[in-house]
């Protein structure tokens, strides 16, 4: 039998695009899922509009909470979702018709995370290039957006969504919260999300105020600090041997001199 897919929609004044976000939802070719739009407590119509999809198809449901904040959102929508998969969206982005079909056909194969190809949309028009996953990499920096999926029972058994990270970067500090070295992560060849770019975009405003992102940045760093070492440190200490090779000498560069954890790091190892 197939997969009971979740997916889960917080939504604080964006009903203007929620419309556009839960038709890709009822566009899927894939058609054993639920799609539970939490309404955080948000002043505008959203309750009004969902009655609407709840009216068109029962495979929608509502959820209103207290205003929270988007991690607080996500943990309620996925608290009472049904699904042993769970698909995040936030309401002003939308999805491929075919995410739901290629990701359920790779869930039983051992993935922790199935993610796909991703595009922006609305004030920018172009392929969001991320780097291919690497778990390493991962400490260093984001590799995988918001809209992935994942399963409910290694949501329980974190914390799920930090409520503290208020300024952003949550689903980073999820992903680093359910994997490790040995889990496998799945990128499908596929475009399947399409992700909103708007003048007032929250991780555009956060990325522009330095304090707001040093503080996510930092608590995330401390938080995760057991996965960083020692494999991160001594990473960083082969990258000081091997440094005369030009090569290495630009890695240890960019990774030393640009990259803010590993700054973090560096300064952990001349105290030791």
């Amino acid at each position: 039998m197939s997969e009971l897919i979740s997916i889960i929609v917080p939504c604080y004044n964006q009903a203007a695009y929620l419309d556009e976000c839960l038709e890709s939802v009822l566009n899927q070719t894939y058609q054993h899922w639920e799609c539970i739009i939490v309404d955080d407590g948000s002043p505008d119509h959203t309750r009004e509009l969902t009655k609407k999809w709840i009216e068109k198809d029962s495979r929608f449901r509502y959820h209103y909470k207290q205003n929270g904040g988007l991690s607080s959102a996500r943990n309620a929508g996925i608290e009472i979702a049904k699904g042993e998969w769970i698909l995040p969206l936030d309401a002003d982005d939308k999805i491929g018709n075919q995410y739901l079909e290629l990701a359920e056909a790779e869930f039983q194969n051992g993935y922790t995370v199935i993610y796909c190809k991703a595009e922006f949309f609305g004030e920018v028009n172009e392929p969001w290039k991320l780097m291919p996953y690497n778990y390493s990499q991962l400490l260093i920096e984001n590799l995988i957006f918001c809209t992935a999926f994942f399963k409910k029972i290694d949501w329980k058994n974190t914390e799920g969504y930090d409520q503290n990270l208020i300024y952003g970067k949550e689903d980073w500090d999820f992903w680093m919260s359910i994997l490790d070295a040995k889990k496998k992560v799945l990128c499908l060849d596929y475009c399947g999300f399409f992700y909103r770019r708007k003048v007032e975009s929250m991780d555009v405003e956060i990325n522009q105020n330095k304090t707001k992102k040093d503080f996510s940045l930092n608590y995330i760093y401390k938080k995760h600090l057991a996965q960083y070492l020692p494999d991160q440190l001594n990473a960083i200490e082969n990258f000081q041997k091997q440094k005369t090779a030009q090569h290495n000498l630009d890695f240890y560069n960019r990774a030393i001199h640009k990259n803010k954890v590993t700054q973090f790091l560096f300064k952990l190892i001349t105290k030791l």
